[in-house]
């Protein structure tokens, strides 16, 4: 049988580790400059933990893990004859992979809080799972990279995150990258004023969709949820909205004046975008639109969603909102938050794509040892030990060459390793050297031969 991987999952080589790692290490430097500190959390979390706090699309999506030992046998027997799947998942499965980062950390908040210093700023690269079809840019298997604030309301924090968003992308040499905003005040404002404010979920989830099935395919969905066509008709000059974000604002300054919730989410979004304009961003742009709404049901405030340059096409490299009581849900009330999320694989397809990964370089070792003598190999030994010690990568070939073809594909190894220093042998205690940056080849001892790689 031909060994294969899961759908939606992926191995690595050197080299895409090496890219891998670039990204990952800009965006935590990134991460510390503003601030945040690192936790980890289980890569699972009890079922209870995660479920209901996605949505039922979310829930769906979540890879739930068997009980161990005889799953079955604690069933109920009607279930099983029932195949009602639903109801027996709870018994068959305790655990469940987690699905983002964001509600594990919640839970981190709530169970730490006495240990924790409120606001808390704390960042988190670690992967996730989540049963979604596969399809380029999305994986069963990723990585995200969150950075969250706890235990502070001020809007100064939206301003922070979209300038440590445009911070990374500056330091990634990412250009044209959008910010888009929104706020999900806006959103219930709207269904207020349209009288759908019943549906805000129902309205939210179908309009996050406008970018994937067109305006047809929103208005479907939200006929089929129970929303009127009167209240449709009151929202569609919202699918075309256009201007400058001033103008945008107005709109929906005019248009929410009878919401008070509506109303307090355009002083935010204009306070934010403000304040944006006047400090200025190195590389990204700043875009309202009133569409995005992040299905995430916790969002209560800002929310955000980064776009790929337009001549890229993929998916959103990046997302995150502010949640007024998202640790509430774990008995911890009154604690405000807000956080982004970094699309590590999304943000390497894009770099790949736009050839920005010429000056990462993979990790190899700096020099190899051949092995064509057994009697040399105790002195090779001995020097690659104090190479190490002297901090440089270096290795000796396993098998020793008892023919010419094999002393060639020792050649070959460096060549294909691109390994720059080549010992090949040893002549009056000294090292034959190939150094192939500069094509001399040199006799040194130990100490100049650390001295070569220094150099």
């Amino acid at each position: 049988m031909k060994p294969s991987i899961p759908k939606g999952t992926r191995d690595f080589s050197a080299k895409e580790i090496a890219y891998r790692s670039y990204i990952m290490n800009t965006i935590r430097e990134t991460f510390a400059a503003f601030g945040f500190e690192p936790i980890e959390t289980p890569s699972f979390e009890n079922s209870s933990t995660l479920m209901g706090k996605y949505g039922e699309e979310g829930d769906r999506l979540i890879f739930k893990i068997l009980n161990s030992g005889d799953y079955l046998s604690k069933v109920d027997s009607d279930l099983l004859e029932q195949k009602n799947s639903a109801k027996a998942t709870s018994q068959l499965s305790e655990k469940a992979l987690r699905y983002d980062l964001t509600v594990p950390f919640a839970r981190y908040v709530v169970q730490n809080q006495n240990e924790i210093t409120f606001p808390f700023k704390r960042y988190q690269i670690q992967p996730v799972w989540r049963a979604d079809r596969p399809q380029k840019g999305r994986f069963r298997e990723f990585y995200q990279c969150d950075a969250d604030v706890v235990g502070s309301d001020s809007l100064l924090q939206e301003i922070e995150f979209i300038q440590l968003y445009d911070t990374v992308f500056t330091k990634l040499k990412l250009e044209g990258v959008s910010i888009k905003i929104n706020n999900r005040k806006i959103l219930s404002g709207i269904a207020e004023v349209i009288g759908a404010s019943d549906k805000l979920i129902d309205f939210t989830i179908a309009l996050d969709k406008l970018d994937k099935i067109g305006e047809e395919g929103v208005v479907k969905e939200m006929l089929s949820k129970g929303i009127s066509s009167e209240a449709i008709d009151k929202v569609k000059p919202l699918f075309q909205l256009s201007g400058t974000n001033s103008e945008q604002i107005k709109v929906l300054g005019d248009l929410l004046a009878s919401s008070e919730e509506g109303t307090k989410g355009v002083a935010e979004l204009t306070f934010v975008m403000k304040a944006i304009e006047s400090l200025g961003l190195q590389s990204a742009t700043l875009e309202l639109d009133v569409t995005l709404a992040r299905g995430l049901n916790y969002y209560t405030g800002a929310i955000f969603e980064v776009a790929a340059p337009k001549s890229v096409k993929m998916g959103s490299i990046g997302g995150g909102g502010r949640y007024d009581d998202l640790t509430g849900i774990f008995g911890l009330k009154d604690v405000s938050g807000v956080g982004i999320s970094f699309g590590l694989d999304r943000i390497y397809l894009v770099l790949e794509e736009l050839d920005l990964f010429n000056e990462v370089a993979i990790d190899k070792p700096q020099v190899v040892f051949l092995n064509f003598d057994e009697s040399e190999m105790l002195q090779k030994m001995k020097a690659i030990q104090e190479l190490r010690a002297a901090g440089i990568q270096c290795e000796i070939y396993p098998d020793i060459a008892s023919s010419n073809n094999q002393q060639k594909k020792q050649w070959k190894y460096a060549d294909k390793r691109g390994i720059s220093i080549v010992v090949s042998g040893i002549e009056d205690d000294l090292f034959v050297v190939k150094d192939r940056v500069n094509n001399l080849q040199k006799s040194l001892n130990t100490n100049e031969l650390i001295a070569l790689c220094n150099s």
